[in-house]
Order: structure tokens, then C-alpha cells, then sequence
């Protein structure tokens, strides 16, 4: 586990300090989170890799929350995991549109603006000994941000988020390109 920087109280003259080494014993792991809009609720799972059987399990869920049959819009990124011939037929039989953005375009994706508030409140400023533990502490912070979604505090961090991935693109919202001279 790798420990992040972030901000903190700390007794005055003994600022918290991140460790200058680490090693990885256990491994990477990957969120696989999931938004819906029209109800405003994140959720997510720990996985082990990137794969399409995890990005199943995630649709699955997806279907899960709406079993009243409705069509599901889902929008995910061009990862190739994400589009393997298994999702594809598994979404033409549940109703499931699956809508991909453009490469560099992670600013149009709704999701990616609720990880900002994520990355804040649970992996800034942490040491975490192990990956259970930081399960653990993001399904706390979802269930707390579901609770408490229009929060202060939450819609400020996604507003910083929104702002940081417009910026990497120079995109603001409502205007066109401007065309170089």
C-alpha cells in the first residue's frame, strides 16, 4: 500500500510525515464505481484487476438497481475491458445501452467528478495497512455520501474535481474551441 499526501492537523512543529519507503506486498487493486444520476447514489466495488468480468459484475449490479426492466444508459471509457464480446451480447439482451466517451474525454463522464470528493476523504492524508482496510473506509464513505449527498463540504470538493478535469483539456462548459491563429 502506498501512502498518500494530504492535508491534516498536526501539533504545531510536528507535521504528520508520509514514510520515504514503502513496498507493495499487496499488490494493486482497482475501484470499479458506479453513479446513478437520476438518484444521485454512488457505489462500488474492490476488485483485484482490470478485466471483463469485472466490468460485468459491475454491470450487473448496474441492472440490479433498476429491476424494473427500464432501459439502462450506462457510460463508460474506451478501456478495452470494457468492451468485450460478452458485455456486448449480456447488454443487448438486458436492456443495457452502453455509451463509450470519446479518448480524452473523461470531462464529459458524470462519474468522474465524484471521485475528487473520494480522493479528499479517503485516500488523501492515509496509510492504510492493507487493501481490506481501504475497502473498508471508501464503502463507509459511500454509504456517508449517499446519506448526505448535497452536503457543503461534498459539492465543494466536486466542483474542485469538475474544475481540475475541465482544465486538463483548457474545456469550459457551453463553449466552442477556440482555433489557434
Amino acid at each position: 500500500m502506498r501512502p498518500c499526501q494530504g492535508t491534516g492537523w498536526a501539533e504545531r512543529g510536528k507535521p504528520g510525515r508520509l514514510p520515504t519507503t514503502y513496498t507493495r506486498t499487496h499488490g494493486v487493486r482497482y475501484f470499479h464505481g458506479c453513479y446513478s444520476l437520476g438518484e444521485d447514489t454512488l457505489w462500488g466495488v474492490t476488485r483485484r484487476g482490470k478485466s471483463g468480468a469485472n466490468t460485468l459484475a459491475a454491470l450487473k449490479s448496474i441492472r440490479a438497481a433498476r429491476p424494473d426492466g427500464a432501459p439502462v444508459y450506462v457510460i463508460l471509457d474506451n478501456l478495452s475491458a470494457n468492451k468485450t464480446p460478452a458485455i456486448r451480447a449480456w447488454a443487448a439482451k438486458n436492456k443495457v445501452e452502453l455509451c463509450f466517451t470519446p479518448t480524452y474525454a473523461s470531462w464529459a463522464n458524470p462519474i468522474e467528478p465524484q471521485f475528487g470528493p473520494l480522493r479528499t476523504f479517503v485516500i488523501a492524508g492515509s496509510d492504510h495497512p492493507n487493501h481490506v482496510v481501504l475497502a473498508r473506509a471508501l464503502q463507509a464513505y459511500l454509504r456517508r455520501r449517499n446519506a448526505n449527498a448535497r452536503h457543503p463540504d461534498v459539492l465543494a470538493a466536486q466542483r474542485r474535481e469538475r474544475a481540475r478535469i475541465r482544465s486538463e483539456r483548457q474545456q469550459r462548459w457551453g463553449r466552442p474551441h477556440r482555433n489557434a491563429a
